[in-house]
């Protein structure tokens, strides 16, 4: 995902099209909760003026991370759209929100799609399957792990009097 500016000068006021597929292993030396990374798909296009290089891209791939209740391997898909901006001179171009200074003769993608990358894990991740033998115990000795739908459907034994009472009230105003 490198390109000299000589030969993005090339497709200048064309379309310059671009698909391939990148391994970041070492991803997971900058985020430890990251367990393993499948080969990343960037597929789009860039456009191309005198001022600057815009690309358009897609990142298609998934990141297995631990579950945050069960600490089981989830599947996290990454499924991202952005448009990232090279400007070849030193002015600034107010209509863009994020740009990018080309620094010497390359422009690399590949820092930018790490960025994204780990910009897309998630604080949690909560996996669909809790009974899986490696995950986290659900119950132990005076506790269990309560859905929120079971929880709001199971009236507490303390309280059960209570529903009675609005059945009883409810009788004598008849």
């Amino acid at each position: 995902m490198k390109w000299t500016v000589s030969q993005l000068q090339k497709y200048r006021n064309k379309e310059f099209l671009f698909d391939e597929t990148i391994q970041f292993d070492d991803l997971k030396q900058d985020d430890p909760t990251i367990r393993e990374v499948s080969p990343i798909h960037i597929s789009g296009h860039g456009d191309m003026d005198s001022t600057k290089v815009t690309f358009h891209f897609k990142i298609d791939g998934y990141l297995i991370l631990p579950c945050s209740r069960t600490l089981v391997d989830v599947k996290f898909p990454i499924n991202v759209e952005t448009t990232e901006t090279f400007l070849f001179q030193d002015s600034f171009d107010r209509t863009e929100e994020e740009v990018h200074q080309v620094k010497g003769e390359v422009i690399d993608l590949k820092p930018i799609i790490r960025e994204i990358l780990l910009l897309e894990i998630p604080m949690q991740v909560f996996c669909d399957d809790v009974e899986t033998e490696e995950a986290a115990p659900q119950s132990g000795k005076d506790w269990e792990v309560i859905s929120e739908d079971a929880e709001s459907t199971k009236i507490d034994p303390r309280l059960a009097g209570l529903a009675k009472f609005f059945d009883n009230n409810n009788q004598g105003k008849k």
